[in-house]
């Protein structure tokens, strides 16, 4: 969620990614992944790449603050741009990692679903899930591609992106809705809960009852091609902390003051690849999409014989011009005051589809 950034002690920057161990865990992160890098100012140019433990406090010594990898990984990362396709996105794309994004103005909250999602996952069966602190009032968890199952549906799994962790995400958040609904006002009445993430009371509630996920947001159903996540062992510009990764069985007990740079002792690995059970996640993909094609036909009133129509459409060779957008996407890239998160589900479902 939103916050102003600080202004960073470059002093401090370039002391913490001076360390080795620190420089060796962001690199080994950034294998195969696109990098953005964070200044000052704004973000560098886009694709950027970490090949050695050395760039890192290159790159710190040119003013990047914070380093961002795609969840998406890539078989030549330099040579993605945003004058691609789809299809050639994903001819280039080698999988993605899933990272379910938490945040929250309070941070206890963060700390109930992460934990919440963890035992989920663990329910599931996975072995190789991970989880680190986004920095700020957040969590990441994350499952390594290497526990996808190769296909879903007769698609291949690494082309699944960004439909794959939206369906996923969804799927998690109406699993636990009603655990979280309960630790929550267990934990607070609705008027804490407000007054806690500076709302009002009604601004919690969808159809008239207390929404847990009005509280904290699963961002990563709103994400797209080319997204990016703060990479661990990077600092937070609105805190001035570092995201962290953080033992899955110890998540209650974590403190944001864990993460103050000169706290951190020990070097945890993110992603744990060598650790995956090749396939292990694939009862989370087949529920996942099971329920996601159920509510589907539900929605459009579609039945299965009609689903089992085949359809011959030819791929989109290049993307539709926005002069034939509709008038209410047209509106919306004009720029609006109200509603842009709703907006940006909007855009990103209508480019997707048109090529972008």
């Amino acid at each position: 969620m939103g916050g102003k950034e600080l202004s960073m002690d470059m002093k401090k920057v370039l002391e913490f990614y001076s360390r080795r161990d620190v420089q060796e865990a962001i690199c080994k992160e950034a294998q195969d992944k696109e990098i953005g890098l964070k200044f000052d100012y704004g973000f560098g140019k886009r694709p950027d790449v970490i090949t050695s433990p050395g760039d890192v406090l290159e790159l710190a010594k040119q003013g990047v603050t914070s380093f961002h990898f795609s969840e998406e990984n890539w078989l030549d990362p330099l040579s993605i741009s945003s004058e691609l396709s789809k299809k050639e996105l994903d001819s280039l794309r080698k999988g993605w990692d899933l990272i379910i994004d938490l945040d929250t103005p309070y941070f206890e909250y963060s700390k109930i679903v992460a934990n919440l999602i963890v035992e989920f996952l663990k329910f599931q069966k996975i072995s190789c899930i991970t989880c680190k602190f986004s920095g700020n009032h957040g969590f990441h968890i994350a499952i390594p591609f290497e526990a996808f199952p190769k296909m879903v549906y007769d698609k291949e799994t690494r082309t699944l992106f960004p439909e794959g962790p939206r369906i996923i995400a969804s799927y998690l958040r109406e699993r636990i809705h009603s655990f979280f609904k309960k630790r929550l006002l267990d934990m607070h009445s609705e008027e804490t809960i407000a007054r806690n993430i500076g709302v009002n009371v009604e601004d919690l509630e969808t159809n008239g009852e207390f929404d847990p996920f009005k509280v904290v947001e699963i961002d990563t159903v709103l994400i797209s091609s080319r997204h990016l996540c703060r990479m661990p062992y990077s600092f937070n510009e609105k805190s001035g902390l570092i995201s962290i990764p953080v033992d899955i069985d110890k998540i209650m007990d974590f403190q944001r003051e864990d993460a103050k740079p000169e706290n951190i002792k020990e070097i945890l690995p993110f992603l744990k690849r060598a650790d995956v059970k090749e396939g292990e996640a694939s009862n989370l993909f087949q529920s996942a999409y099971a329920e996601h094609y159920t509510q589907t036909k539900s929605i459009y009133n579609v039945n299965d014989e009609e689903v089992k129509k085949e359809i011959d459409y030819e791929e989109l060779e290049e993307a539709i011009p926005e002069d034939y957008f509709p008038p209410c996407v047209k509106a919306i890239l004009k720029g609006i005051s109200d509603g842009k998160k709703r907006a940006l589900f909007i855009l990103i479902n209508i480019l997707s589809s048109a090529g972008y």
